[in-house]
């Protein structure tokens, strides 16, 4: 995995130029959905909206065969609302949604440590789309087919929402 420095440096036009790495500590490219649209979603296992995580996956097994994709990234930036290791946090999520879409390493969203995928996310200048803030758990960013950012979902409204599939299915 390229280090956050070497991430920086380099000079991303899209989501598909970033690589992560993915709960289980392997690499994770985005290139491998280039023409996909893409949900991410900055999650956590103690939120009142961590609900959320059952929609989420029936939204996946709807529209995963229709070039849609949804990404998760644990994140503890909200009231230390997700203290688990990578481990727990996967465990938690098969044990209590039977959540089968990638799921990432747990990042920092905001903030000082803001991991460069979502400093990309957030940033009009590095973007090119929007500037946006990540304002809680279970924000959700519309990413689309040619890896730009396209829409902000507030982390109150949820995964199936007309909008979000209307989104999907244009």
């Amino acid at each position: 995995m390229m280090s956050k420095a070497q991430t920086l440096s380099r000079t991303q036009t899209s989501v598909f130029d970033f690589e992560v790495e993915d709960i289980k500590g392997n690499k994770f490219s985005f290139s491998q959905f280039e023409g996909k649209k893409i949900m991410i979603v900055n999650t956590a296992s103690k939120c009142g909206l961590t609900s959320q995580y059952k929609l989420l996956e029936e939204l996946y097994q709807q529209y995963k065969d229709s070039n849609f994709m949804i990404i998760g990234f644990p994140s503890n930036n909200f009231l230390m609302q997700e203290r688990g290791s990578n481990d727990q946090i996967a465990a938690f999520c098969q044990k209590n949604y039977g959540v089968s879409f990638p799921m990432m390493s747990k990042i920092s969203v905001r903030g000082f440590n803001q991991h460069p995928l979502y400093k990309f996310l957030t940033t009009k200048k590095l973007n090119g789309s929007m500037n946006s803030r990540v304002k809680w758990n279970f924000q959700k960013y519309l990413i689309n087919e040619d890896g730009i950012v396209d829409k902000v979902i507030s982390p109150q409204t949820k995964p199936n929402h007309h909008s979000v599939i209307n989104w999907i299915e244009d």
